[in-house]
């Protein structure tokens, strides 16, 4: 009579611990898989509704172009001066400038000149008899 009373609790802890893995398991594929996906469509979607005219972008397709004119759903681009084309919304990949920021150019320092015979990166590795 024992016996059959510990095989049928052994049995309901088994099925218990079951789910709680299942559980375990969704919830982690859920915050290392859908959260950031969904993340991730949310910032592209808003990056795309933010597009106006004069911002720089790169289609998903990898052309570059000046978005000139945005309509519901399309994007009218200058890939060329006098050269515009339409492109749906979701096929810009992302922007290079927005239009009226000012990308700073970089701090290049002037090569300084020294006196003498500048030394050779090439250095003799050959065994000399």
């Amino acid at each position: 009579m024992r016996e059959a009373s510990y095989a049928q609790a052994a049995g309901g802890g088994g099925d218990l611990s079951f789910f709680l893995i299942i559980a375990l398991f969704f919830a982690v594929f859920y915050f290392f898989m859908i959260r950031p996906q969904q993340k991730r469509r949310r910032e592209a979607q808003d990056m795309q509704n933010t597009l106006g005219p004069g911002d720089q972008i790169v289609t998903i397709g990898g052309l570059h172009g000046t978005v000139t004119g945005v309509a519901d759903g399309e994007v009218l681009l200058e890939i060329s001066p006098g050269v515009e084309v339409r492109f749906a919304r979701p096929a810009i990949a992302r922007v290079v400038q927005k239009s009226g920021e000012v990308i700073p150019e970089p701090d290049v320092d002037a090569p300084v000149a020294e006196a003498g015979e500048p030394e050779s990166p090439v250095t003799e590795t050959r065994k000399q008899d």
